[in-house]
């Protein structure tokens, strides 16, 4: 069975779990504390070379890591990635423009946000939604014009920015500055399978870590 490690918050753990749920794939779920250091012991970096979640184990003890190779590895053959290679190649650049335009940005300050850390890194976090901000502008104005991110239909590219983009309110950004985003962000929460981030798959086969949240 797969197993998947990953943390309870984490917007990039999320996109994983709810595309095994859309493709109906039982898994095993650890879920990590990363504030006790737990992807920093030996055994897990044996896991992850980069030390950090999501992880996704296959049936025969391999891994895949990062969250956008995960999301290609499970939506190979499947409705959520194109064979054709022009469009898999705008789903790609959509997910590294995620992890280079949006991702750290919107983490970082809803992390501080969330952790009550916001008045002390008031600084940092204007300098994080300065960056953000543009990240969001240029979807704003791809969506403004097109329902999906790629072709005509939901794809793992809309799931990968899905995640943090849903998640950037309790950053404090202001989110109502992009229709098209929150249209398209309703549009994603209406495909099936989809769960939120709290939410149990019911393909996951629970957790064997005692100290799970």
């Amino acid at each position: 069975m797969l197993r998947l490690y990953d943390s309870r918050y984490s917007g990039n753990s999320w996109k994983i779990r709810i595309l095994l749920n859309q493709l109906k794939r039982p898994f095993e779920r650890y879920t990590l504390d990363l504030e006790s250091g737990e992807t920093k012991s030996d055994e897990f970096y044996g896991l992850n070379r980069f030390s950090r979640i999501p992880v996704l184990q296959l049936e025969d003890g391999r891994t895949v890591v990062e969250s956008a190779a995960i999301l290609l590895y499970l939506s190979e053959g499947t409705p959520y990635l194109y064979d054709d290679p022009y469009l898999r190649s705008q789903i790609i650049g959509w997910m590294f423009f995620e992890q280079g335009d949006l991702q750290r940005f919107i983490a970082l300050s809803r992390v501080y946000h969330i952790r009550g850390m916001a008045d002390k890194m008031s600084q940092q976090i204007e300098r994080l939604h300065a960056d953000g901000y543009l990240g969001l502008e240029k979807l704003e104005r791809w969506l403004a014009a097109h329902e999906w991110l790629v072709g005509d239909r939901y794809t793992v590219a809309d799931l990968a920015l899905f995640a943090y983009v849903s998640l950037a309110h309790q950053g404090k950004y202001e989110m109502e500055r992009f229709p098209a985003i929150l249209r398209w962000l309703d549009r994603v929460k209406e495909q099936p399978g989809w769960l939120d981030i709290f939410d149990q798959s019911p393909y996951q086969k629970g957790s064997s870590r005692a100290s799970a949240k």
